[in-house]
């Protein structure tokens, strides 16, 4: 703003004192010195300056604090991973307000190049666009809102086809069932025959999630990086399973006597790590079985594939009613039908039908009810 003070000389010139005084009135006139003046124009100035790397710093901080709706801390460790690696390298220095469609177009050309998948992108561009998101002003608003166009940002689009999931078939369950370290193979047979995540299984307690007829086990927390963490994946996580006898008389067998701790720990009594059991286990016995992902063209597939089994078994081989297997897999309903059924709350018709609908592949005629001592300290070093 620009006001004149008063003439440089001749009628109506001013002292400087008399000067520095209308200059005074001038500006509060304006209201420039104003509180209302200062957050309508400054404060908004001030926001610009901040980098979205320094936003989003802000924002992982946040996520750890908040109260409602907490986000799982492997989910924000990934979050940041995602930023660290891909976000921040390419477009960190740039002011948050003007992160928009023409910025993350740059940014998706850049990931193209690197030969991301069209899904993978999709995942991506989740995170900048929260850390966007997360710039508020003293009531909450959105300070920068946008509308998000993904056609104009030329994001590929996803082929499910294409997407690595991979599944096992009844014969490679049957070979990973017949795994020669016991530990591992109560693990392999355990996922593929009850449809657990990986970090369910490795969090069983025996005294503590295990019925005493060894037939239901209580999903209540996962072990992920050797630690528990008592929040799951998803609020439809917590369930009970019913096992299938067969499947209830190895796992008997495999605890033999011990009354507490970890199903599946290490010498050292905790939760075994789910990355070597992939690496030092699970990749070697597909090896030794043949297995092809039909994805990737490789042997190698993660654990997830277990559920993918068991899911395909159930739905298009046991005749499971829907309501039943989503719920032992875990799966939000779609609807407020699945909302009204109860069938959880049923026990006998679970166990009922989780003895009527098997669990899609061969056991071995034999197999050892501990493991062995030398197979306890290799598991250690695992974990």
């Amino acid at each position: 703003m620009r006001a004149r003070i008063c003439p440089i000389s001749g009628a109506g010139k001013l002292s400087a004192s008399e000067r520095k005084r209308r200059a005074r009135e001038i500006v509060a006139e304006s209201g420039a010195d104003s509180v209302e003046h200062f957050n309508k124009v400054v404060q908004p100035q001030k926001k610009d300056c901040v980098s979205l790397k320094q936003q989003a710093s802000r924002w992982l901080e946040h996520l750890r604090k908040r109260k409602r709706k907490p986000v799982e801390p492997g989910t924000i460790d990934e979050w940041e991973r995602i930023l660290n690696k891909e976000i921040t390298p390419e477009i960190g220095d740039c002011p948050i307000s003007n992160v928009n469609n023409g910025v993350l177009k740059k940014l998706v050309t850049i990931m193209v190049d690197k030969g991301l998948s069209g899904k993978t992108i999709e995942n991506y561009l989740q995170v900048p666009k929260m850390v966007v998101a997360s710039v508020v002003d003293e009531e909450g608003n959105q300070v920068y809102p946008r509308k998000w166009n993904h056609e104009f940002m030329d994001v590929p689009l996803v082929e499910k086809s294409k997407q690595n999931t991979p599944s096992f078939s009844s014969e490679i369950m049957a070979g990973l069932a017949k795994w020669k370290k016991p530990k591992e193979r109560m693990l392999f047979v355990l996922c593929g025959a009850a449809g657990f995540r990986i970090s369910e299984a490795l969090g069983v307690e025996i005294d503590k999630h295990i019925s005493s007829d060894f037939r239901t086990i209580n999903v209540r927390q996962q072990a992920r990086h050797c630690k528990v963490k008592t929040r799951l994946k998803t609020t439809n996580a917590v369930r009970d399973v019913d096992l299938h006898p067969a499947i209830t008389s190895l796992l008997k067998a495999f605890i033999g006597e011990r009354k507490s701790g970890f199903l599946f720990a290490s010498r050292y009594g905790k939760p075994l790590s789910s990355s070597n059991i992939i690496r030092r286990h699970l990749h070697p016995a597909l090896k030794e079985l043949n297995y092809v992902n039909p994805h990737t063209g490789t042997h190698k597939a993660g654990n997830h594939a277990f559920r993918r089994f068991r899911n395909t078994y159930l739905k298009n081989y046991a005749n499971c009613p829907k309501g039943l297997y989503d719920y032992w897999l875990g799966h939000a309903g779609e609807d407020m039908s699945d909302l009204y059924d109860k069938i959880r709350e049923d026990v006998p018709f679970r166990k009922m039908w989780a003895e009527k609908s098997g669990f899609g592949f061969e056991l071995p005629s034999v197999v050892p009810n501990v493991p062995k001592k030398e197979d306890q300290s290799e598991a250690a070093k695992a974990a």
